[in-house]
């Protein structure tokens, strides 16, 4: 099996500092699939399994996907000699116009390794480097291989969710990590996901629930616990973690003692279709920043 890692990206909405209670639901599966792939914390943190399918409907996040795991060492020659500055970023930005796959997968990686908190939608794509914390360039070629190796034999696509959800095999489990249903994400994606959307995926879930395996993950709100009233279970979820200045970098070059630790807290519902062996201890997941810088 390969070991968990940690994933490339920056993204926004991913689910690092949830991943060691989301691994705790998974049930034993042989075929994995994730619809929105996104950062792909999960499938990076678990061990691969006979199968393993990636999707997401952004095609430059996917084309970046599939350059490193086919070509790496393309990706990792066009980012050698790149170093992380303001001037190299608002160039990939507004002015580096790629030609090839090969070159929109150097602007995307270049640009969600450089940006505040890695969104990609140009318009909030803004600088948010920073040289103390954030994975230095020097580190970006082993961050590419190790992201490589783990990609090899994964099937990695660019559909709408309906498709991949309908052809997955039966007795597959699925992570589905949607965009949240109250949430201002057209800031954050360069695809929106309608309300319209969010009907069609449930509708879809439950008409292939006897089939498949699936962990949901989404805002907590009631409009989706009345959605999903028929499925098997929904968990309310609380991880707390501590952000000591980030890349995501402030204006202000002082920082008080309370910036430089702020806590947060995330606040979701898991909705299964499947039972589980009740967990000692879900309530509360803590996590020091300062322990996971390097893969920021």
């Amino acid at each position: 099996m390969t070991q968990g890692i940690n994933s490339p990206f920056r993204y926004a909405g991913g689910k690092f500092y949830a991943r060691k209670l989301i691994l705790d639901f998974i049930p034993k599966h042989n075929s994995y699939l994730e619809p929105f792939a996104g950062g792909g914390s999960i499938f990076f943190a678990k061990d691969k399994v006979s199968s393993n399918w990636l999707n997401d409907i952004d095609n430059e996040l996917i084309n970046c996907y599939m350059i490193i795991r086919d070509n790496p060492e393309l990706l990792i020659d066009n980012l050698k000699d790149e170093k992380a500055t303001k001037e190299r970023h608002t160039y990939y930005k507004k002015e580096y116009k790629p030609t090839n796959n090969i070159e929109r997968a150097t602007r995307w990686y270049y640009l969600n390794r450089t940006s505040y908190s890695g969104i990609m939608n140009m318009v909030n794509c803004y600088w948010g480097y920073g040289e103390k914390y954030s994975m230095r360039p020097e580190n970006w070629s082993r961050n590419i291989i190790r992201t490589s190796e783990k990609l090899q034999g994964v099937n990695i696509t660019c559909l709408d969710f309906e498709k991949v959800i309908s052809e997955v095999v039966d007795g597959s489990f699925l992570f589905i990590d949607p965009p949240y249903y109250n949430a201002a994400q057209d800031k954050f994606y360069t695809h929106s996901f309608t309300k319209e959307d969010h009907f069609r995926l449930c509708d879809l879930l439950k008409k292939n629930s006897k089939r498949i395996k699936f962990l949901l993950t989404y805002d907590n709100t009631e409009d989706i616990k009345e959605l999903y009233n028929w499925a098997t279970g929904i968990h309310e979820m609380e991880w707390n973690y501590t952000i000591n200045r980030t890349d995501d970098q402030k204006k202000t070059n002082k920082k008080t003692e309370k910036e430089k630790g702020s806590r947060y807290k995330g606040k979701e519902i898991f909705i299964i279709n499947y039972n589980i062996e009740p967990l000692e201890d879900y309530e509360q997941l803590s996590i020091d920043y300062n322990s996971i810088l390097q893969i920021t």
